[in-house]
């Protein structure tokens, strides 16, 4: 991923920061608990694409 665009993608939902997931190719937003996939380099910022978060077990 280009850093730049990292820079500047936010959340479709909220407006609020992504975290990039390197391993799983997703862009991670922590407050809407959603995973935005990225194929073939592309973010894929549309919510209907998304996958929730699931909480961790402890």
């Amino acid at each position: 991923m280009d850093a730049r665009l990292l820079d500047i993608l936010v959340c479709p939902v909220c407006k609020g920061p992504l975290e990039y997931d390197k391993k799983a190719q997703e862009m991670i937003c922590k407050g809407d608990r959603l995973a935005f996939p990225i194929r073939d380099g592309i973010p894929i910022m549309w919510a209907d694409e998304a996958r929730t978060l699931q909480d961790k077990a402890e």
